[in-house]
């Protein structure tokens, strides 16, 4: 099975355009790489810190990846459908009212990136008066990453509600690939 079959999470493709799958792919693996270099980051400031000559901008890296990590995370997660979404309460719906449950969800979502991009773009052009210690960056170098995750936000949620629409948001999953089937309510209550 190939890494890109591993990061791309394949439950509700039908709400999926696979023309993105590659951004969703590009986005994992950015997760990580910010990940990894956070933690890297911080050990290496213990370290320093412990043998007596700690290096002042590592908490600039540390800071910088971490924000990152944090912004592209919500947006993988938005077209994974595993954040700022509330399944619990779309999904024990059916028909009609799991259709205004979920325009209403991803309405609140588009809503949030749309703030994400107004805001974060205004906070990056005020970031370029202030400045990081000890290397003098502007702190919009910080601030960056929010309006674009807004529009990642966006585009995954619009791709969403189109797909939604066009397809319907209740469609049962596919089996897990460990073999098991999956057993509905009604087969359950059959086999009692």
């Amino acid at each position: 099975m190939a890494i890109a079959d591993k990061l791309l999470v394949h439950r509700q493709r039908h709400l999926k355009w696979r023309w993105l799958d590659w951004l969703e792919f590009a986005l994992m693996i950015l997760c990580g790489v910010l990940c990894f270099g956070f933690s890297l980051s911080v050990t290496a400031d213990i370290v320093t810190r412990t043998i007596g000559h700690p290096w002042l901008w590592l908490q600039e890296v540390t800071s910088t990846l971490f924000i990152y990590a944090i912004f592209v995370g919500t947006a993988a997660a938005t077209r994974r459908n595993d954040h700022l979404y509330l399944t619990a309460i779309s999904e024990a719906l059916h028909g009609t009212s799991r259709l205004i449950v979920e325009l209403i969800i991803r309405l609140v979502v588009l809503g949030v990136a749309f703030c994400l991009i107004w805001y974060g773009y205004q906070n990056y052009l005020r970031g370029f008066g202030s400045f990081r210690l000890p290397s003098g960056t502007p702190i919009a170098s910080l601030y960056a990453i929010i309006p674009l995750s807004g529009v990642l936000i966006g585009l995954f949620t619009i791709e969403q509600l189109v797909n939604g629409l066009r397809n319907g948001f209740d469609h049962p999953e596919p089996p897990e690939e460990d073999g098991t089937p999956i057993v509905t309510d009604a087969q359950a209550r059959a086999q009692l």
